[in-house]
């Protein structure tokens, strides 16, 4: 069996989880869940980044000690995938001993490289990017205050001794990865933002820090911190039992397939990661994905503006399998996407509810009434019949699993859709409920072949709505062992007279409480 081993980006634990975080994760269990039932052997882990100086200010500014503080926050970021029904196989805190002796391991690997060196840091350097910048990099603001002209956020100028590691050494190995693996940074646009800046020529990195003391203590030189980039990184081996290069897990799913991240941390990622890994003597990872933000009318979410959507909000008005589907769909993953309550009800109603959920219950509720509530039995199949079930079958697996490969989920629920809307088409235009009063066994024919499109159609959908899918397959009696994506297609067709449940509704249409003029968190299903 393949092995397929997927991450997302470990959320920073100074603060609650948002909208983005769970954009991210549930991008990474869609794909998961996508890979599981196509057969591969998955292992996803995410969790959370708990050290740094902006983590140890945000526990100060709370009042509390950083441990209890991560251990607070940490806790919400977990709650936040249970609730969002992430299917994570590991959830790693940067905080645990084992991860501490992983960063120590591969810190002394390049340093034995002769990769790390002692020196003296000056330069500007961002507490909340954890990153340093150039003067080109930086605009100065009226009252005298430096900014990073692409993130926004204020540096300071800081001097300390630091250890360094050799990043110049790096450009030439980094563009011929680059070059070597093409997909190597995805979406294509961003891997040309990052050969962009590595052509720049790269300077050697400062990668510890002796102003905090809350992090993974330098090897050696207790008194230096590692720099957070090099700690949190280091999470995609530890997550597989590094530095023991021999356990199981890291020889099954090492190199990892896809770090799945945001946008604005790629370069971590795909520069200074992959240097490290080098440096170490590890095989780089095979991609990474950088997703885009979700906005709200072009803007950025936040509080002052009155346009935050939150994941407990979502859930509260849509229900977790409406919610997933409606963050996968709205935007394209990648890129930018504007998101809105409105939007996103309208985008439920019209695929899921008056589609794939009017589909499923006017079929099967035709099946109860007038087939003794089992599946019907076929007669000669017509052209038309045999169109949509080729279409709703292995041509529709290849189709959704092209997207996946690109990892363009809003695309592949397009051809699921697109499915289930030649369904209805069928449907109408078949017309079963007249059959019934002129030709019954053209009718039996007819339901049977919009049952089978329904069990595909089940399968499919499992990644994005895991629970409504399985509600789907319950009501078509497919068996549980019979529920991965080998089962797609005609020859694990639904066989005739099985005894079928009473149907019920998938897929509650949304209707907008107008009572409650803020438009938030308030809905009505019909």
């Amino acid at each position: 069996m393949k092995s397929f081993y997927i991450s997302t980006a470990i959320s920073y634990a100074n603060a609650a989880p948002h909208i983005g975080h769970a954009y991210e994760a549930i991008g990474a269990d869609v794909m998961a869940r996508f890979k599981r039932l196509d057969g591969y052997d998955v292992y996803f882990v995410t969790g959370t980044d708990e050290h740094g100086q902006k983590v140890e200010k945000s526990a100060q500014l709370a009042g509390k000690k950083p441990q209890q503080f991560v251990d607070e926050v940490a806790a919400l970021f977990e709650g936040m995938c249970r609730s969002m029904n992430v299917s994570y196989d590991q959830f790693i805190r940067t905080t645990a001993e084992s991860h501490k002796k992983s960063c120590q391991a591969i810190w002394k690997k390049m340093e034995e490289k002769g990769d790390i060196y002692l020196n003296k840091y000056a330069g500007w350097y961002s507490t909340r990017d954890e990153a340093f910048y150039t003067e080109a990099d930086l605009t100065t603001l009226p009252n005298g205050k430096k900014i990073s002209t692409e993130t926004k956020t204020e540096v300071e100028w800081m001097e300390e001794e630091s250890y360094f590691f050799r990043l110049s050494a790096y450009t030439d190995k980094l563009l011929a990865l680059y070059e070597q693996q093409p997909d190597f940074v995805q979406p294509g646009f961003r891997k040309n933002e990052v050969v962009s800046f590595v052509k720049q020529g790269l300077r050697d990195l400062s990668v510890s820090r002796t102003t905090f003391d809350w992090g993974v203590p330098v090897p050696g030189a207790l008194k230096h911190i590692m720099y957070v980039w090099v700690d949190a990184l280091t999470n995609y081996i530890t997550a597989l039992g590094y530095p023991d290069t021999n356990a199981e897990k890291f020889k099954k799913y090492w190199p990892c397939d896809v770090h799945l991240i945001g946008k604005d941390i790629i370069r971590f990622h795909a520069i200074y990661w992959p240097a490290f890994l080098m440096s170490a003597g590890i095989p780089v990872q095979k991609r990474v994905f950088g997703h885009g933000f979700l906005l709200t009318e072009g803007e950025k979410m936040s509080k002052s503006l009155g346009n935050v959507i939150s994941p407990e909000n979502l859930i509260v008005k849509y229900g977790v399998d409406q919610s997933r589907y409606a963050l996968m769909r709205e935007a394209t993953f990648g890129q930018d996407g504007d998101i809105s309550y409105t939007l996103m009800t309208t985008r439920i109603n019209a695929e899921l509810a008056n589609n794939l959920g009017n589909l499923v219950q006017r079929t099967l509720s035709m099946i109860a009434k007038n087939c003794d509530a089992k599946v019907p039995t076929p007669g000669i199949l017509e052209d038309v019949d045999k169109a949509l079930l080729q279409k709703a079958g292995q041509a529709m697996l290849v189709a959704v699993r092209a997207e996946f490969e690109k990892m363009q989920f809003s695309k592949a629920i397009e051809e699921f859709i697109s499915v289930s809307h030649a369904a209805n088409l069928y449907i109408d235009e078949q017309a079963p409920w007249t059959l019934k009063k002129t030709d019954p066994a053209r009718m039996a024919t007819v339901l049977y072949v919009l049952a089978e499109v329904i069990r595909n159609l089940g399968l499919i959908i499992q990644p994005f709505t895991p629970v409504a899918a399985q509600k789907i397959l319950d009501q078509v009696a497919v068996a549980a062992n019979e529920r991965d994506f080998g089962f797609i297609g005609e020859a694990h067709a639904l066989k005739a007279g099985m005894p079928l449940p009473a149907p019920s509704g998938v897929f509650p249409r949304i209707i907008e409480d107008t009572a409650n003029s803020s438009g938030s968190a308030a809905a009505k299903t019909a």
